[in-house]
């Protein structure tokens, strides 16, 4: 695997020197005033000489202002966020919170597991709900948010719908086989199941070889992710139930540093096991 991921590394830097390039030159094309431009600081077709058209450029900006300087601008801070949004506003955070524990009741809380094996499921997202057909452009229509949560016990996804007026729990929803994209913390536990792993020795190879530390957690990388769900024949039988089981492609970043391609790996977060795909 190290010399795999050592050969993909020097694809990922150099296609970000080619972006930074690229950076570069739309820097030069954008800047106001270089338009045009030739080396002598002159526009195309024109000899002016160069202190010729910045007094020019001086002289027109002192005339816009009246002949006094400019004053700086100000940014005006943002308005301070109520408590409660109004119709189609999005969640405030006092929302975001209210809803998520009200959501998530003693019940549920009891009979669940997180992606860690703690008690109560694994919270994924709190979203503003879709109104009724019936309230469609009403002004005085309910606010509602979804709250999703996966339980670990028996990969089950939990979207419990939250009247944000009433305080109250108004629909309860589960399903089997539905992978919602995932959450922070199940990203950082899909990484340090990897690290723990004997598969996880190339990452921390390369991870020694890029800062001469030890990789011992997941805060020292930059995680994304992907779920993995599996196919027909592309996939050792250990993964053969991802889709039903919750499991991560990562796609880990070192602080500071470069990718580590870590595709052929999948963590299977509901098993707690790591697989190299057969292809």
């Amino acid at each position: 695997m190290r010399n795999i991921v050592h050969r993909h590394l020097g694809k990922m830097v150099a296609g970000t020197a080619i972006a930074v390039a690229g950076t570069a030159v739309m820097v030069a094309v954008t800047l106001p005033g270089t338009a045009g431009a030739d080396d002598n600081g002159t526009r195309a077709g024109q000899s002016a000489p160069q202190a010729a058209g910045t007094a020019g450029a001086a002289g027109a900006g002192e005339a816009a202002a009246g002949g006094r300087a400019v004053a700086p601008g100000v940014v005006e801070a943002a308005p301070a966020e109520g408590q409660r949004g109004e119709g189609r506003d999005p969640l405030t955070d006092d929302e975001l919170r209210r809803a998520e524990k009200i959501a998530l009741s003693r019940q549920l809380f009891r009979s669940s597991e997180s992606v860690d094996g703690d008690r109560g499921p694994q919270p994924l997202g709190v979203d503003l709900a879709e109104p009724e057909a019936d309230e469609a452009g009403r002004p005085d229509a309910p606010r509602r948010a979804d709250v999703t949560f996966y339980d670990y016990r028996d990969d089950t996804l939990v979207t419990r719908t939250v009247d944000l007026g009433t305080g109250k729990v108004v629909a309860t929803g589960t399903q089997h086989g539905v992978q919602p994209p995932l959450s922070r913390a199940e990203k950082a536990e899909a990484a340090g199941l990897l690290i723990a792993d004997p598969l996880g020795s190339g990452l921390k190879a390369d991870y020694k070889d890029a800062t001469g530390k030890a990789l011992t957690s997941p805060d020292q990388l930059q995680l994304s992710g992907a779920v993995y769900r599996a196919a027909p024949g592309a996939q050792p039988a250990v993964l053969d139930q991802c889709g039903e089981h919750r499991c991560v492609r990562l796609f880990p970043k070192i602080k500071n540093g470069p990718w580590v391609d870590a595709r052929q790996l999948v963590i299977d977060l509901s098993a707690r096991k790591v697989a190299r795909l057969d292809r």
